[in-house]
């Protein structure tokens, strides 16, 4: 069932609020009213409505204070000012604040119909194209992989057509564009599909232990080889081996690899007996290979046998059109992952992510997202829940590389849980409220209710 449009109407008049209920009542839109403005923002943090009507002249709080507040919280919002008292001069300030429109009193019921039925129109239209994303974001997938940029297009078709055929393939690209992602799509769409993916990250071997690793060894062939060990070839036989970061591989173990491509043949290290062995080999870097090649760090030749299949992964800033697949994806993730409500981002943040220029690519994105996702204490994440870097638009690196690009947060020991994160907005918002509940709920942009329920968790007054 598609969901329904949503109105809020604050009028300190409750017959005022009644015609506008009366008059406005149709199927596939839910009413809300209040006489309290601080009620009517409660309503909207909670139930995030399309529409909003407010009365001009209220006590406790101004429409233009509300209005501003309402803006703030989403500037996609359509707001309609009422007041019997009309100038110039504060309509003006109304459109200037973010108001679609500035109506009279008393208002011509037919006027108003007409106004919010364009605005009802307007955010079906919305609606229909967020179903249509949903529906976009799930044609759009392929082995793990999201996007419908014309770069991804290309990639994706390229791997369906080598993946039939390929010996050996290269992946190239910079960090964090999803290599990985990239070499088990290879294997998964491969003949040895049944076989073992079996992963080597060449940047976290010991070089004095790269051929033992890759080759295995036999008894006795050093100190401490106590039994036959077979090395990653052997295990991976039948499928497929990833080595990652191969351009981080010594050039005596380069030279052997390339033998092993050569032959499909291992000699375990201390034996001079070959071992047949059927294994795809594909390897990734994020350097640039030519470079590597002209300063003797890579050999040439071997960059040639795996380069008879290159792929390349797009960074995230050459394909921003996928921006809103990835996030309707990662927030679902981190939404089931953090047993939250996510319901999607303001307008404003889905403006931040667009503007910033993701030097750490999809991976940024994701620990971006899911760092807002788990602080957020609304259902929708909102511009402030979003990281420093991303908020000012800033470049920043990822500290601790080599712990990333293994899926972990350099970080994270030290880091508080996330119930200490939580009591201390909590904290913080009361503070500045200077213990007015409301004030803080508003502060956090979450409902009164929602307030409480948080405090009494925290046992906080």
């Amino acid at each position: 069932m598609r969901p329904t449009v949503k109105l809020v109407a604050v009028d300190d008049t409750p017959s005022s609020l009644e015609l506008l209920r009366e008059s406005l009542i149709q199927e596939g839109l839910t009413i809300f009213t209040t006489t309290d403005p601080e009620e009517g923002l409660d309503l909207v943090f909670n139930e995030h409505p399309q529409i909003v009507l407010l009365d001009l002249v209220m006590p406790k709080m101004t429409g233009l204070e509300l209005l501003e507040k309402v803006v703030e919280f989403d500037p996609s919002i359509d707001v309609i000012l009422m007041t019997a008292h009309y100038t110039t001069e504060t309509a003006v300030e109304a459109i200037q604040k973010g108001a679609c429109d500035y109506l009279n009193k008393p208002i011509s019921i037919t006027a108003l119909r007409a106004r919010v039925e364009k605005l009802l129109q307007d955010a079906k239209l919305r609606q229909r194209a967020i179903e249509l994303d949903s529906e976009l974001a799930e044609t759009c997938r392929f082995e793990g992989m999201i996007g419908r940029s014309p770069v991804m297009w290309d990639l994706f078709a390229r791997i369906r057509r080598v993946a039939q055929h390929y010996r050996s393939a290269l992946i190239t690209g910079p960090t964090g564009t999803g290599k990985d992602l990239v070499a088990r799509a290879l294997h998964n769409l491969s003949p040895a599909r049944e076989g073992r993916f079996v992963t080597c990250n060449c940047s976290a071997v010991v070089e004095t232990l790269f051929e033992s690793e890759l080759f295995g060894y036999v008894k006795g062939a050093f100190t401490g080889a106590v039994s036959d060990k077979m090395g990653l070839f052997e295990f991976a036989h039948g499928g497929t081996l990833f080595l990652d970061e191969i351009g981080d591989m010594p050039l005596t173990t380069q030279a052997k690899l390339l033998r092993t491509l050569q032959n499909q043949e291992v000699t375990r290290v201390g034996s001079v007996t070959s071992r047949k062995v059927d294994v795809r080999v594909v390897a990734a870097t994020n350097r640039d290979v030519e470079t590597l090649i002209a300063d003797k760090l890579f050999r040439e030749d071997l960059y040639y046998r795996l380069a008879m299949v290159e792929l390349k992964t797009p960074a995230l800033a050459e394909r921003k059109e996928d921006l809103p697949l990835l996030e309707k994806f990662f927030l679902q993730r981190f939404s089931e992952q953090f047993n939250k409500s996510l319901t999607g981002l303001t307008r404003r943040a889905q403006i931040a992510l667009a503007r910033h220029n993701w030097p750490g690519n999809v991976r940024e994105l994701e620990n971006a997202l899911g760092n807002a996702a788990m602080m957020t204490m609304s259902e929708v994440i909102d511009i402030d829940d979003l990281p420093a870097t991303v908020r000012k638009g800033e470049a920043h690196k990822f500290a601790a590389e080599a712990g990333a690009e293994n899926g972990t947060d350099s970080s994270s020991a030290a880091a508080p849980s996330l119930e200490d994160h939580e009591k201390e907005l909590l904290m913080d918002a009361l503070a500045r409220a200077n213990g007015n509940q409301s004030e803080a709920a508003r502060i956090l942009r979450i409902s009164r209710d929602r307030m409480r329920y948080k405090m009494a968790k925290y046992s906080l007054r």
